[in-house]
């Protein structure tokens, strides 16, 4: 079937999907349209990620990689304890919520979704037939990012526990996305807690500041997390990113010196954002929301005039805030530099 054939066109008029979720991320895109050279606090990675030294020899390419991941995924169980049989891989956490929400949800199922947050979890429970839950209304899903992403938020694991609690009293699932847990407080983790009703997901991008990786996995009870593996596409993990993870699990203790050194840098730059008077959401983790009084949009083309690269809120409903990551001291000097000449 071809464009312009009537069956295909038909098919395709009566299919609608929600628009694509706007992302950070636009180094590169911005790189293209500069001549000077541009600092990126729009993408919340670790400014100091443990050093891997990943295999990269060509002869993993040489082969297709093991769909099933054994090697991979005993990794992973050494490190959270949880057997193979509970855990997932994917290109990146983002494969991992798509395949998760077809796995989870069925047409008309409400969805809970806390805002502000991450907006891969509503366009995935769409994507799948969800509907957002009214207030009061049971959801089959209810997703929380913790670290919440964009504020920093984060909740104890006590509270998490009695909201999962919750949610499977009305028969539901708690997603809980973790992808910046390392740099904030693994104390507060579920990942280790092998409860019903309860997946888990984690994310090798922000904790060893490899985006280009495009590495995610996941935990939960075996009946899901075996739906959600038949439903991933063969070798979706390829050889590279493998190896990555391979390499980084025998690093993950040395996160700590990461956390230790976010939290150091994070303070600093609260304390002078708000000597300008800037209002700062409390965060625990390797990036700040910011609330401003003038337009955003002029002061991101601003700031990028002088090489900073912040992320504009609007895409998550918040029209007056901008979030910035914590990077290297010296580069969150050059942050503080260029408010103090944007800021009115």
């Amino acid at each position: 079937m071809v464009p312009g054939h009537p069956h295909f066109e038909r098919n395709v008029n009566t299919k609608t999907a929600p628009e694509k979720v706007v992302h950070g991320g636009k180094i590169r895109k911005v790189l293209g349209e500069t001549a000077r050279p541009v600092i990126d606090f729009s993408a919340n990675l670790n400014p100091a990620p443990p050093v891997v030294s990943p295999d990269f020899s060509f002869r993993h390419l040489a082969s297709y990689p093991d769909d099933q991941y054994i090697v991979l995924k005993d990794a992973l169980s050494g490190v959270f304890g949880r057997p193979a049989e509970e855990i997932a891989v994917g290109n990146g956490s983002i494969e991992l919520i798509r395949l998760f929400a077809l796995a989870a949800i069925s047409e008309g199922d409400r969805v809970r979704i806390p805002q502000p947050t991450f907006g891969e979890y509503e366009f995935s429970a769409r994507l799948a037939g969800g509907i957002p839950a009214r207030v009061g209304e049971p959801s089959a899903v209810t997703f929380i990012c913790n670290p919440n992403n964009p504020t920093g938020e984060l909740l104890r694991r006590q509270d998490l526990l009695t909201i999962r609690k919750e949610v499977e009293s009305d028969g539901g699932i708690l997603f809980l996305d973790e992808a910046f847990i390392e740099l904030a407080d693994p104390r507060e983790s579920l990942a280790g807690s092998r409860e019903p009703a309860l997946f888990v997901l984690r994310s090798l991008t922000k904790s060893f500041a490899v985006p280009g990786i495009r590495f995610g996995y996941a935990f939960g009870e075996p009946d899901l997390i075996s739906r959600i593996e038949a439903l991933r596409p063969p070798w979706s993990v390829n050889a590279f990113a493998e190896q990555y993870a391979l390499a980084a699990l025998e690093r993950y203790s040395d996160l700590e010196y990461s956390r230790n050194y976010i939290s150091r840098e994070r303070e600093w730059l609260v304390r002078r954002m708000s000597a300008l008077g800037i209002d700062i959401h409390p965060s625990s983790v390797n990036f700040l929301l910011l609330t401003l009084q003038g337009e955003v949009p002029g002061l991101c083309a601003s700031l990028l005039t002088r090489g900073i690269l912040v992320r504009d809120c609007r895409s998550f409903g918040l029209p007056r805030s901008i979030r910035v990551a914590v990077r290297t001291h010296d580069e969150n000097i050059l942050l503080i530099e260029a408010l103090e000449e944007c800021l009115p």
